[in-house]
Parts: C-alpha cells; sequence; structure tokens
C-alpha cells in the first residue's frame, strides 16, 4: 500500500471511530430515559399499592364510626322505648334496634373482611418498596456509568480529533483535494474501497479491464469511476506447500 494509501487509511480509521463515539454519545440519553420510564412504572406500581391499602384503612375507619354511631342509635332507641305508650311504637322501637344491629355485623364482617385484605395489601406495598429501592440503586449507577462513558467518549473524540488535524497536515495538496472530494460526496462514508476480482466492493461496479490491470500493478492512486472512492488492491497471499 502506497504512504499516501496508508495515511487515507489511517484518516478512515479515526473518522470510523469519531463516529461510532457520536453514536454511542447521541444514544446515552435515550438509554437514560428509558432507564426512568423503568424506574417510573415501578414508582407508579408502589403508588398503586399504597393507594390500595390507604383505601382499606380509610374504609376501615369508617366501618368502625358507623359501629360507633349505630351503637349511640341502639342506645338511644332502648332509651325511648322505656318510654313507648303502647305495644305498636314499641315494636317500632324494636325494629329500628334489630336494623342497627344487624348494620354493625355487616360492619363487622366488613372489618374482619378489610383486615385479610389489609394484611395482603401491606405485604404487596413492602414488596413494591423493596422493589423500587432496588431499581433507584440500579437506576442511579447506570446513570453514573452512563456519564462516566459520555465523559470517556467525549475525550476520545477530543484526540481523535486532535489525531486527525495532526494527520491531515502531513497530507499533500492533492491528497487533501482527494479527501474533501471524497467527504463532500460521502460525509460519513468510506474513504477507500477495496477492488476483488475487478470490482469495487463500495459500489459493486465493474472496472475497466486495464484500469484494473493499473490497479494490481500500484504505483498511481486510482479512485472508483463509479463511485470516486479511492481504490486498494491486496494481492491474494500465496501459501507455500
Amino acid at each position: 500500500m502506497s504512504p499516501d494509501l496508508q495515511l487515507l487509511s489511517r484518516l478512515q480509521g479515526i473518522e470510523e471511530r469519531i463516529l461510532e463515539l457520536k453514536r454511542e454519545i447521541a444514544a446515552l440519553p435515550k438509554q437514560i430515559a428509558e432507564i426512568e420510564k423503568q424506574l417510573d412504572s415501578h414508582q407508579r406500581k408502589y403508588e398503586a399499592e399504597k393507594a390500595l391499602l390507604a383505601a382499606a384503612q380509610k374504609e376501615r375507619k369508617q366501618k368502625d364510626l358507623d359501629i360507633q354511631t349505630a351503637e349511640q342509635k341502639i342506645s338511644k332507641l332502648r332509651d325511648q322505648m322505656q318510654q313507648a305508650k303502647n305495644n305498636e311504637q314499641y315494636r317500632a322501637f324494636q325494629h329500628e334496634i334489630e336494623y342497627a344491629q344487624n348494620e354493625i355485623r355487616r360492619a363487622e364482617d366488613r372489618i374482619i373482611g378489610l383486615m385479610e385484605e389489609s394484611e395482603g395489601l401491606e405485604k404487596n406495598v413492602k414488596h413494591a418498596e423493596a422493589e423500587l429501592a432496588t431499581e433507584r440503586k440500579q437506576v442511579e449507577a447506570q446513570k453514573a456509568d452512563a456519564t462516566q462513558r459520555t465523559a470517556a467518549d467525549q475525550k476520545e473524540v477530543s484526540s481523535l480529533v486532535a489525531e486527525r488535524k495532526s494527520l491531515m497536515s502531513g497530507f499533500s495538496p492533492s491528497l487533501t483535494r482527494t479527501y474533501e472530494r471524497i467527504r463532500k460526496k460521502y460525509p460519513a462514508g468510506a474513504i477507500l474501497a477495496e477492488a476483488v476480482d475487478g470490482k469495487c466492493r463500495a459500489c459493486h461496479m465493474q472496472l475497466r479491464p486495464q484500469y484494473w490491470q493499473d490497479l494490481k500493478q500500484g504505483g498511481e492512486m486510482l479512485a472508483c469511476e463509479s463511485c470516486g472512492r479511492v481504490l486498494f488492491y491486496n494481492p491474494p497471499v500465496r501459501v507455500e506447500m
């Protein structure tokens, strides 16, 4: 490979690495956003479990109040029943007392059910809370790692940009023009293209026979007449038997 081709090959390697790093830098914020999205999902699950438990606890308190209210009502009804003037009034008070007693039994049954529900809900809350805490630690670690990788990538990009500038300062005017021509056409593409079996591997176009022979002989740097990339030829390696 000629010195100019070697320079272009080194330059292409640098630019490919810069492009790779820039893609990673651009992708990291999206990765962090996805990580935080997963954390939000765990947070919502935890809040939902807490809400269910709070609702059960609130209902239980209300049932306790309902029982107290019913007991107070029964006490008043019994006092009033003592002053009943006839059997009809007495039975009416008795009916109201029985209704209140049934309400108390229903409330007590519901409280027992709520106690059983709350036990399961409390376990769910604790489990969701533990999952959330674990997820938070993982997210913070991943975010810290992403931040470190971004800083390292940016540092490497700066170093490579400086290396590219230094390398190109040694280019001849003609090599610089060749490079700029290709870069204008392929801003993020390959500068070089290997020629194999008389074809450019970049655009897959057949080379003219004489052009193919000139390339194999070496010497002058040649560009693909179709895509414009600089061609290089690697002679097949002969294996001694």
